[in-house]
This record gives C-alpha cells, structure tokens and sequence, in this order.
C-alpha cells in the first residue's frame, strides 16, 4: 500500500489543519472560501471565478461520480466551464477514490494531478467552514513539507487578465450578434446562447469593441476585485451613453454598477452554493440560484437612473440592477448554471426578446 502523504492546511489567523493528498503534491497559497453545492464539482473546479481561491468543498463526500471526458461541442468542452481547472487547491473531508458514472473517464485526483492542483482530504470541513462564516473569507496556504509559499491576496491583483481570451473567437452562425465581454466566462453561458439562434462574438476584457458590429452586448462572470477591471469599466461606460441593450451576470452586474457611478465592496465570505434565494424587487417572485462571487453592489450608491433588480434573501445584498428607462439589466447569480438550478435560464430570453425588437 502506499503510503500516504500529508501536508498542511494554515489559515492566516493561525489555525491549521492537516489532511491526506490525493491531488498534486506541491504548496500554494490562496483566498479559503466554501462552497455548499452538492453536485457539480467538475463544473465548479473550472469555473473562473474560482481563480486564485482554495475551495472547500462542504459536501462531504466528493469524488464518487469521477470526471467526465472532455468532448468537444460547438467549440467548447462539455460539461465544463472552462479548459482547465481554475481553482488553487481543493479541500474536502472524504474523497472517494473508487468513482461510478456512465460518463467518468478518470477519478477526481488524478484530473487534479494533471492540472497540478493539491486535493487535501481527512479535513473537518465543517469546523473550517464555520472559522470562515465567523471571521470570514482569509488568506491561506497549502504546505506540503517545509516549502512554505507564504500568504498571498489574489485579490490584490487583476485576475481577469489571466482567465479571459486573449483573441476573439466567433461561435455559431445565428441571426442576432451577441457581442460577449469575456471576463472569465462560463462556457455555459455560451452555450445558452448558441441555443437561441446566436452569432457570440468573444472579446478579450480590455478590448476596445466600439467598432464591432453586434446587436446585444453582454458583460460574463470573473474573479476577484471588480475594480482591477478599469478598461472594462471604461468601455462599457461609453456604451452606456448608447441606446444598446446589455445583460451582465456575476461580475459584470458588479461591473455594469461601477460603470454608471455605483460602489462595490467585499463581502465577508461570499455567496458560493447552488441553493441561494432572491426575491425580483417589487414582486413576490422568489427564485433559487446558483452563485459565486466574493463583492456585491452596494445599493445606497445607485443614482437615480438605476433601481435594485433583485435581492438576497438569506442576507438582503443586491442581485442585480437595472435601467429604469433603457434596455439594460444584470444579476449577480447565475441563470445558465449547470448542475442547475435553473429558476432564472429565462432572462437570456428576455434580453434576447428586447435585443431582437430593436433590430
């Protein structure tokens, strides 16, 4: 049998904790954030918006249905959010190396190894998940022997830049042009609009896109700061002062707010499940959504063009704005989830509608 190898988990207050190996072995460091969904780690371990976070997962059995392959549809591996894996570790408390699932091609940890990305299991992650509820979302660090990598704040740098397309990329042949501000982008985003009769064209986060044809525009989730993202901000503040419908979600709710004049700030651990309810503001029409994001809008600082779209109700944050008089709106929970849940897939169809009447 061979023998197992532990390394440390030490949080930025000091407390450690020591679990077994079953990813790659070397030390990382990171933000230590939990994420409550019950199924659909392959989705969420390639979800960019998990960029530089060690995500603990507080399910407690994780592993037991492997990892898919990676086949290729409309350009894009499914079932997976990404081309790779995103996250900086991962933290479970029982791993189960033996896997059962028509579609798996390999186990959990051997998919880890690949991306080199430490798995640590054996860990209470009901006591870790509760450190960070009461001192919230910290720093951490992965240590396997006495490499020590020290603390490190991914927040503190532009994590957009290194999940986001470096080209453009062109999807599909539709008959509405959907220009899409990638800022980490799901690929299930994209797929939801391939399915509704759509050209997407794919942009870098910086990208000047003032003289690109396109009929929508759409600002895609990402990670960290949302501030860092000053050329996005720029650009889409000039688009404001044009009469074109915009859908955000995610961290382009959070931007489109920072763009017209609103504040964002961070949140003390979060919203990371598949479970979280929002209210539409105005109505009585609660809905349950997937979510992860580390800032919110803070709703005091929306100018009198702007209204609350949605809230939170675990927590009352904002869930999305909107224009009162144009055709722009964002959410800051995922309506194209996968592994769902999905209570709010019909607001691509409702931007799609306000994009195609104006066409």
């Amino acid at each position: 049998m061979a023998k197992e190898i532990t390394a440390k988990l030490i949080l930025e207050d000091g407390t450690v904790f020591i679990g077994k190996s079953f990813g790659f072995e070397g030390s990382v460091a990171g933000e230590v954030v939990f994420n409550t969904s019950m199924t659909g780690y392959p989705e969420s371990l390639t979800d960019p918006s998990f960029a530089g976070q060690i995500m603990v997962a507080t399910y407690p059995l994780i592993g037991n249905y492997g990892v898919p392959e990676a086949l290729m549809m409309d350009g894009l591996p499914d079932f997976f959010e990404s081309d790779r894996i995103q996250v900086t570790a991962l933290i479970v408390s029982d791993y189960s190396e033996q896997y059962s699932h028509w579609s798996a091609k390999r186990s959990l940890g051997d998919w880890l190894t690949e991306f080199k990305i430490p798995g640590l299991y054996g860990i209470d992650t009901r006591e870790l998940t509760k450190i960070i509820r009461e001192k919230g979302a910290m720093m951490g660090k992965i240590v396997f022997g006495n490499d020590d990598p020290g603390f490190h704040d991914p927040n503190m740098e532009n994590l957009v830049a290194s999940v986001s397309t470096d080209k453009v990329i062109t999807y599909g042949n539709g008959s509405t042009r959907i220009l899409l501000v990638d800022c980490g982008v799901k690929y299930n985003i994209i797929r939801h609009f391939l399915k509704r009769d759509t050209t997407v064209i794919r942009v870098p986060w910086d990208y000047d896109y003032s003289k690109e044809k396109y009929d929508g525009l759409f600002i895609s989730n990402g990670p960290g700061n949302p501030k860092m993202c000053e050329a996005t901000i720029k650009h889409l503040a000039i688009s404001l002062k044009q009469d074109i419908p915009i859908f955000g979600i995610c961290l382009g709710n959070q931007l489109l707010a920072l763009a017209s004049g609103a504040d964002t700030y961070k949140l003390k651990y979060g919203h990371r499940s598949h479970n979280q309810p929002v209210l539409q503001c105005g109505t009585n029409k609660a809905m349950v959504t997937s979510q992860n994001h580390g800032f919110a809008i803070d709703n005091k600082t929306l100018s009198s063009d702007w209204e609350p779209f949605f809230e939170n109700l675990n927590d009352g944050t904002n869930e999305g704005i909107r224009h009162k008089t144009r055709p722009v709106f964002s959410v800051q929970f995922h309506p194209e989830a996968s592994s769902g849940p999905t209570d709010s897939e019909y607001l691509f169809d409702d931007f799609l509608t306000v994009v195609r009447e104006r066409v």
